[in-house]
């Protein structure tokens, strides 16, 4: 027979329970971003805080906190982090200012980013594994004083141990090198893979998503970059992480990517980024090479556009509507994952109307299932506005470009999803160059060529189950 002390300390739970869920509800109602996400949170919340409880802790909030004010606080303050603000002052001298004429709609961007378009780069578009891991691992080992490697997922396998080497490699060569990877991403990466780093003389480090108590239980916030910096001359930025499913060795066969490789004072706004989210993870300052090179080979202009949930603006779902409404002839997207929210559907939807070929290029095979098939659901509005949606057939598609018109075109991390475009960390490279354009408009053709046009037709063809799961899986789109 059960006590009268358990009955009030069931009672004391459930009191407690409750209390805690009307004050998350009060949270939710003040904080979360969207009206509906509000009251989804708050009547969960107030009505089964059982389940919703730690759900809300784990997923309610889009914000993340104490980023900004540390770096403000700690990285700028130090007389040694002096540097850390030279990359705006040495990139004056590279300014390029975008003319109306030429894709000027874009100039706002460096104003979102806090940064500037620089002149003097050239860039070098990667497809697929083999070029890209080719050139990464060819600047490493050509590296003399430090190297600067962030990726959100390494794995202990074939690739893996392949950058172990050389990394260990250049470190016992006397060269400084600094490894951040995400623990969300990463979470199958062995310590031992760490700790003989760490041996080798190796700086690594998580990026330490929970670090603050307003971010503890979180997985929302994932640093999604993948950024190599050799000796500040030479940056790689794109789709690709550390693993042999990149090279088209995993389960879902040939793998379609994207990476870019970066020469130029551009260099120093991605290492930029790095910088900060070392001192993020570790409170250190890295030691790193401020003054730019111009490119020998080309003068191509290029902004860096990071973007996470620690900016005061939703600039990754601002670089999205910028490309969409500053789009006149064409607007091509290659994505993974499709699940845009309500103004960057509409703007697709409104530009498509206005007669821009609007192309969206998604995967034919799933790895994330609910993501998957959370993308078919925008089919019928898609039909109705013009908008084409395209799947690639030969492998998995997971590169991150957009094309507009015959002279923009970004290549970096972030997916037309609410999670890249809210949730993570992510870093864009955007040229605005014909030449540029032109190589990303070839390979765009190419991977169009391999790919079907699908349509709402297809999602009534799959029958009522599949629906119905198309449905349920769009349920959790503020997550995917």
């Amino acid at each position: 027979m059960l006590t009268q002390d358990f009955w009030l300390l069931a009672a004391f739970i459930a009191l407690l329970a409750h209390t805690l869920g009307l004050l998350s509800a009060i949270h939710a109602v003040a904080c979360v971003r969207t009206p509906q996400g509000a009251i989804a949170w708050a009547i969960s919340l107030a009505t089964f805080p059982y389940a919703a409880l730690p759900l809300y802790w784990i997923f309610g909030r889009n914000r993340f906190h104490g980023y900004v004010e540390i770096l403000r606080a700690g990285l700028l303050a130090q007389p040694a982090a002096a540097r850390a603000a030279l990359p705006l002052q040495s990139l004056q001298a590279y300014r390029a200012d975008i003319p109306p004429e030429r894709a000027g709609a874009f100039q706002v961007l460096a104003v979102l980013s806090q940064t500037l378009y620089s002149r003097g780069n050239a860039l070098e578009l990667l497809v697929d594994g083999q070029a890209t891991f080719a050139a990464l691992f060819a600047a490493i080992d050509a590296a003399e004083r430090y190297l600067l490697i962030e990726f959100f997922i390494i794995k202990d396998d074939a690739l893996g141990r392949e950058l172990h080497t050389r990394l260990r490699r250049k470190a016992a060569a006397g060269v400084a090198v600094r490894v951040l990877y995400d623990e969300v991403g990463s979470h199958a990466l062995p310590n031992a893979y760490v700790a003989t780093l760490r041996a080798a003389g190796v700086a690594v480090s998580a990026f330490h998503t929970t670090r603050g108590w307003r971010n503890r239980f979180q997985l929302n916030f994932r640093n999604h970059r993948k950024i190599v910096v050799a000796d500040g001359r030479v940056a790689f930025v794109g789709g690709l992480n550390v693993g042999d499913e990149y090279l088209g060795r995993g389960r879902l066969g040939h793998w379609r990517d994207t990476h870019l490789r970066i020469e130029g004072p551009a260099v120093q706004a991605v290492q930029q980024v790095f910088i900060e989210d070392w001192y993020w993870a570790t409170r250190e300052v890295a030691e790193v090479e401020w003054r730019p090179t111009v490119a020998a080979t080309r003068d191509q202009i290029v902004l860096i556009y990071p973007t996470g949930p620690a900016d005061a603006l939703e600039t990754c779902s601002m670089f999205f509507h910028q490309a969409i409404v500053g789009a006149q002839r064409r607007l091509w997207i290659a994505s993974p994952y499709f699940v845009p929210d309500s103004p960057v559907f509409e703007a697709l939807q409104l530009a498509a109307l206005r007669g821009v070929d609007v192309r969206i290029l998604l995967p034919a095979r799933p790895d994330h299932l609910l993501v998957y098939l959370a993308s078919f659901s925008f089919l019928e509005a898609a039909d109705r506005s013009g908008i084409q949606i395209y799947r690639y057939q030969d492998g998995f598609l997971h590169q991150k470009v957009v094309l507009v018109d015959d002279e923009v075109a970004a290549v970096g991390t972030a997916n037309l999803d609410n999670r890249s475009l809210r949730l993570n960390f992510e870093v864009m490279a955007v040229g605005v160059d014909r030449a540029f354009a032109a190589q990303v408009e070839t390979m765009l053709t190419r991977d169009f060529q391999r790919s079907q046009r699908t349509s709402a037709a297809e999602l009534r063809r799959r029958g009522r189950t599949f629906q119905w799961a198309v449905r349920a899986a769009r349920l959790f789109d503020p997550i995917l």
